[in-house]
Parts: structure tokens; C-alpha cells; sequence
């Protein structure tokens, strides 16, 4: 069913807005339509256009009737339609010349500006642009709302460097000149987009209702415009403003569902951008940087953060795998290379968590994903005469059933190919096999990970000399009698929260004129969908609490040293076991302790003294080697007050990645003011890797 909207559409600037683009998803309909012999034809184009008009009904259209929340395909280069239409490319050969899809400002003055831009970045990429091809549209087909926010769409077509052999190293050059473009059309504030841009592939998307997308781009209707792979995209923007640029498909992937891990993927390939080195990049990968642009939407970001490791010289799949994990962690019967491969990742990067279902192509290889939740339908079809179709739905395409030789689901954490090079469809566990025995993974992590778990040495418990009482705690730290009864007792008897009334009418904690705990500011940010929450009880085979602590590699490189963290089981841990971490304090894991504590007369100007202090102590204690920095807000004496662990444990975070040393250290969250799953969570989300709320334990004690 469709959603009118009466939203105006376009890219909304005004910072005092309450909408921002950042707080953008998607909930659409996707696929691919692929021919496993890897021959080019019209039929594929035309397919996959069918697909995306009878997605219609994933999509949403606003008022107007005529303006959808975006629609569009990628393809390969129509090498055929454009050396007929440019005699320019008559003597060139396939995949001697790039595609640029872009949208450039309608303005005059802008327009030159944003392709003197684009041609200076091709020029310092060592790359020559062919020529500026305006892409053949009929904007009478669109509605008012999207012609009124339409872009000038032009091609760019490029010549590459005798010296780059074509395909991935081509692409690879393109792709640095794309983000050396787009850095300087934000420095010059230029309102320029490009879609895509590669040897292989080409994306045709707009702000359209599906069966209008052939209708504006004549290209399409072109017989000449032919290949042999196309991904579809129609796009449901949930509660949110669509524009041209977040229609999809992105420059690799399409996408239906949320990755509901977004603010804390963001957050950390941000931090992790000045660990990057790469063998391939050398000195150029600060000009990829940043690697995730603040365009919005989820399914751009992902894009970004695949695109860089596709490019970085893993295969399409390998970078898949990295970033959507199945569930590995608890599988029952899982291959054991499979699981390596799965653990060493893990220690280079965390997943894009669902529910999602991911489609992606560089040109070559066309394939599937499925999140580990598995919340997102993506079924498939193979026809006897080789097509392979990916969709949402069964029945996307009219094929005939007569001529289906298999069909399909994908399973949670399953993926499926089409490989045109190898001229074969790949399933889940060849694809697995395949890509999980190119590297030694289960000797680099018997060698170097460490699991805390495998140390049983008990510590003695006895309490540091504290001129406080345990009550004197309680008080100090803001716990009261109801919360040790209702909360605490009876999540120490049942290993579960409390079950408390459906609903809570409490004020938001900004809006209250009392003053209240920290952590109280921070509550959840509630999804823009229905989904429901995760039972970890009945879904505990999909769920994962391991973490990892230690200083983490490039996200580019594959080496053995990557391994080298120590293994926790859950982020939540008991006296003993932080003892246990701290008697691992040897040459390659330095544990440094750094006391969050303020004076008892504190007032604003002591407890920002008092956080400088303590950001100040955590560069120093890096650049002395720790690889661990457990920050605690133990009090001992009676001029001691403790900093509230979330302000201290975020302080940190920032101030590291301030100073580009946040991956080489994790930090422990020794907490005596933690002490429910929201508090954890927090600290969590914050910046630590664990916790420790000691205070806790003690009370519990006191209770026993």
C-alpha cells in the first residue's frame, strides 16, 4: 500500500530543524537479476525494470501521485549505446574507458564549478576525461515535487592510465578520484552528487515512481543498452525526507531493511580512519578519508564502508562476510575454518547488525546477503536458461514456473552468487568454503588471541582501605533501598530483569527541574519501524556478548598481529575477572589504572579541571604502551567524590580519537555507579569494551 506524503523533498540544511539526515533509514524492496554465462543482453535491463515496477507496492509515493521515494538500477557500462552514440569510443575497448554518473547543480556558475572539480580530480588520479555526455531524460514524466528538486544528470566518461590494467585496478583509481572529487565539492560548499563511477558498472536512480524509471531515462529503452547483471531497488524512506541522492541503488549494494547498529559503525570506522594503512593505498588513503560521508541514510554508509574493503583488495564476498557475520559465535556444527574466519574478523572490525537483506555487484560477481537475524525476505529463482533472479518476493518477474530449475530462500547469515568470470552460481557453503581458506585464519588465532575465560586463578576479594562504609557508598553513589529490592535482588535471584508495568510516564529527565542520574539522559533512541525487540532468551543463538580489549589493526590488512587482543565472553565483569585481566599485564598487553575522581567540593570548574586531568593521564598512559586502560571511580579517602563513570568513560573515547590514539588502547569501566542493563548499555555505547560495577557485587555480598 502506498504513503502520501505532503513534505516538501529535497536536502533541508537548517541545522535548527528538528530533522536531521542523519537519523534517515530505509525499509524498501530490492534484488538482482543476473545471467550466469555472463552475456550481455537487453532481456537483463528489461527484467530488472519489471522487478522494480512490481515492487510499486514497497515504495511510497507523495502527493502528487507522480514522486516516489526513489526507484533505480545498476548496470554495466552500455558500452554498445555509447560508442554508437560518441565516436570518440569507437577504437576503445571494453573496459579501457569509466563511467561517471552525476548529479550537478542546475546553476550555471555552480555546474562549471563542480566539473572543473570533477576534472581536476581526474587529472591528479593520472586519468583523462573523454568527454561530458548530458544523459538523454524527459523530466515531463515526474512529478512536481521531484522535477522542482530534479539535478542536471551527466556522464563523464574517462580514459584510463596506460599503466592500469583494467577492472579492479581501474575501479580502484576511479575510486580515489570520486572521493577527491567529493572532498572538494564539500570544501567548496557545491551541491554536487556522483552516483557512481566505474570501469564496470552504472547506476540509473531518481526520485520516481518505479514505472516511470525507463520512461525518464531514455537510455534504458535503448536496445543498445545491454548486460548481463542488474541490481533493483525500490525505496520506502521510513518517516523520512527522500531526495535524489538516497534513492538507490548505491554505488555497490541495495538494501531492504535497517541496520539498526548504525550510529555505532559510524562512530567507529571514524575512529579507526587514523589506524588505516594498506599496501595497495600507500599515501593516498588520507584522501579516502573520511570514509563514511555525512550524506544520512544507512544504506549509504554501509555502502561507503563496503566499497572501501572491496576496493582494498578483498574480494566482494570477503568484504561481505566481514561486515554482515553470521552468527557464528553459538552455531552448533559450524565448519571450524569457517569460525576462524569469522573469529579473526571480529578482532578487525564489528558488524552491521540487521534486520537487513543486502544485494551487491562490482560488474563480475553479483550476490546475496542475509543478516544473522534473518528478519528481511530474499528469496531466489534459476531459470533453465540461466537467469538468476533475487527479490523480496516470489513473483517479482513473470518467468514461468515451467522454466524454474530451483528456487530458494536465504536463511540467516546466508549468501548466493552469480560469478559472470567463472560463469557460475555459487551457493552459500561453497562460497563460505571458498573464502574462509584463502588465509591460515585458525593458526593466526591459536597463536595470538587469548581468552580470559581459560585463566581460573582465583584473587583474593578483600575490599581496598576505604574510609567509607558500605552505606556510605550506597548514598554517595545514588542507590536507595526500593532500587536494591526491586531491581537489583531480583536480578541476582532469576538472572533476569525485573518485570516492571508496560509503560513508564516518568518526564523526560531533560525536561525535569530535579536534577537527575547521568545515565537517565541517555535513553533509548526508539527504531522508526515495528521491529520487535530481541528476546536473548529464545533467540540466543543469533545473539553475542563476546568483546574483544587490545589494540586494534587496519581494517585494510590481513596479518596475523590482528589477532593479538585478549577474548571476554560478556562485557559484564566480576571482581575476580577483572583481577584475572590485570595479572595479564605483560609485555603485550599493558593494563594502566586511572582513577575518575574529583574533589567532594566539587562544582563545574573542578570537575572539568578534574576530566582534563584525567584525559590528560590517558594520553600519557598510551603513549607509554597500555593496551588496556581500566578507568575506575573507587573513593577512598573523604575529600574524594567519584566522576559519573558515563561522563568519564565518554571524555576518554573522544579525547583519544581527538588525538588519534582511540584504536590503540580499550577501556574497562570499573563502576561503582552501573547497576542495570540500560547503565551498561550506556557505558557501552559510550566507549567502553567493559565493565566491572564492583559496587554492585558488594551489595549483593551484603545481601547473601
Amino acid at each position: 500500500m502506498s504513503v502520501r506524503r505532503t513534505a516538501s523533498i529535497g536536502d533541508i540544511r537548517n541545522e535548527k530543524l528538528l530533522y536531521k539526515r542523519a537519523h534517515e533509514h530505509d525499509a524498501c524492496g530490492m534484488g538482482f537479476v543476473a545471467s550466469i554465462d555472463g552475456k550481455k543482453s537487453h532481456k537483463i535491463v528489461q527484467l530488472a525494470i519489471e522487478g522494480v515496477v512490481n515492487l510499486t507496492h514497497r515504495g511510497a509515493v507523495s502527493a502528487d501521485s507522480k514522486s516516489g521515494d526513489g526507484a533505480g538500477i545498476t548496470i554495466q557500462i552500455p558500452s554498445l549505446l555509447l560508442k554508437k552514440e560518441m565516436d570518440s569510443l569507437k577504437d576503445f575497448d571494453e573496459g579501457d574507458f569509466g563511467v561517471a554518473m552525476c548529479f550537478m547543480p542546475s546553476d550555471d556558475a555552480d555546474l562549471k564549478q563542480a566539473k572543473d572539480i570533477f576534472e581536476q580530480a581526474i587529472n591528479d588520479t593520472d586519468l583523462k576525461l573523454i568527454a561530458w555526455r548530458v544523459v538523454p531524460v524527459n523530466e515531463d514524466v515526474l512529478g512536481g515535487t521531484a522535477k522542482d528538486s530534479a539535478p542536471k544528470i551527466l556522464q563523464a566518461i574517462i580514459e584510463k592510465n596506460l599503466s592500469i590494467n583494467q577492472g579492479a585496478a581501474f575501479d580502484r583509481s576511479l575510486y580515489l578520484a570520486r572521493k577527491r572529487a567529493e572532498s572538494n565539492y564539500k570544501k567548496k560548499n557545491i551541491n554536487a552528487y556522483i552516483v557512481s563511477m566505474s570501469a564496470r558498472t552504472v547506476v540509473y536512480k531518481g526520485l520516481m515512481v518505479a514505472d516511470q524509471l525507463q520512461e525518464f531515462y531514455l537510455d534504458l529503452k535503448d536496445e543498445n543498452t545491454q548486460s548481463s547483471t542488474a541490481l533493483l531497488h525500490q525505496r520506502f524512506a521510513t518517516n523520512t525526507l527522500p531526495n535524489w541522492e538516497l534513492a538507490q541503488p548505491f554505488r555497490v549494494v541495495a538494501h531492504n531493511g535497517e541496520f539498526n547498529t548504525l550510529l555505532g559503525n559510524r562512530n567507529w570506522m571514524h575512529a579507526r580512519e587514523q589506524a588505516m594503512t594498506s599496501a595497495i593505498w600507500k599515501d593516498n588513503i588520507k584522501d579516502l578519508l573520511p570514509v563514511i560521508q555525512p550524506i544520512g541514510s544507512d544504506t549509504a554508509s554501509f555502502d561507503e564502508a563496503f566499497e572501501l574493503l572491496a576496493y582494498s583488495g578483498r574480494s566482494l564476498m570477503h568484504s561481505l562476510m566481514m561486515l554482515i557475520p553470521e552468527a557464528w559465535e553459538n552455531m552448533p556444527n559450524l565448519d571450524p575454518a569457517l569460525h576462524a574466519f569469522y573469529e579473526y574478523h571480529a578482532c578487525l572490525t564489528e558488524p552491521w547488525d540487521g534486520p537487513a537483506a543486502v544485494v551487491a555487484t562490482n560488474g563480475t560477481v553479483t550476490t546475496a546477503i542475509m543478516d544473522r537475524n534473518g528478519l528481511r525476505p530474499a528469496r531466489y529463482q534459476v531459470t533453465n536458461d540461466g537467469v538468476v533472479i533475487v527479490a523480496s518476493e516470489v513473483g517479482l518477474i513473470d518467468i514461468g514456473l515451467e522454466n524454474v530449475v530451483e528456487s530458494g530462500r536465504l536463511g540467516p547469515g546466508q549468501m548466493i552468487a552469480v560469478d559472470n568470470v567463472r560463469k557460475k552460481f555459487l551457493h552459500n557453503d561453497e562460497i563460505k568454503s571458498e573464502v574462509a581458506s584463502r588465509k591460515p585464519y585458525a593458526n593466526w588465532i591459536k597463536e595470538n588471541l587469548i581468552h580470559l575465560s581459560d585463566f581460573n586463578e582465583a584473587f583474593d576479594s578483600s575490599e581496598d582501605s576505604s574510609e567509607f562504609s558500605l552505606d556510605q557508598l550506597k548514598i554517595i553513589f545514588g542507590y536507595s533501598r526500593e532500587e536494591i529490592d526491586t531491581v537489583i535482588k531480583p536480578m541476582s535471584e532469576s538472572a533476569k530483569e525485573a518485570v516492571g508495568s508496560m509503560g513508564d510516564d516518568t518526564p523526560l529527565s531533560t525536561l525535569q527541574d530535579d536534577p537527575r542520574f547521568l545515565y537517565s539522559y541517555f535513553k533509548q533512541k526508539f527504531a522508526q519501524v515495528t521491529n520487535p525487540a530481541i528476546d536473548s532468551i529464545r533467540e540466543e543463538i543469533v545473539m553475542s556478548l563476546d568483546t574483544y580489549l587490545g589494540p586494534r589493526r587496519s581494517i585494510l590488512e590481513s596479518n596475523p598481529e590482528a589477532a593479538k587482543l585478549i577474548h571476554l565472553n560478556s562485557p559484564l565483569l566480576t571482581n575476580n575477572e577483572l583481577a584475572q585481566l590485570e595479572s595479564l599485564n605483560k609485555e603485550n598487553f599493558k593494563i594502566s589504572r586511572l582513577r575518575a575522581v574529583t574533589s567532594n567540593d566539587v562544582d563545574k570548574t573542578t570537575l572539568v579541571k578534574s576530566i582534563d586531568q584525567l584525559c590528560t593521564e590517558a594520553i600519557e598512559a598510551v603513549h607509554n604502551g597500555a593496551s588496556v586502560l581500566i578507568i575506575s571511580d573507587k573513593i577512598f579517602k573523604k575529600n574524594e567524590a567519584p566522576i559519573p563513570m558515563i561522563l568519564a568513560i565518554a571524555a576518554v573515547h573522544h579525547h583519544l580519537i581527538a588525538m588519534n590514539l582511540r584504536m590503540n588502547v580499550s577501556l574497562v569501566a570499573e563502576a561503582g555507579d552501573a547497576r542495570d542493563v540500560h547503565h551498561f548499555s550506556a557505558l557501552i555505547g559510550f566507549g567502553a569494551s567493559a565493565v566491572n560495577p564492583y559496587l554492585v557485587f558488594r551489595i549483593l555480598e551484603d545481601l547473601v
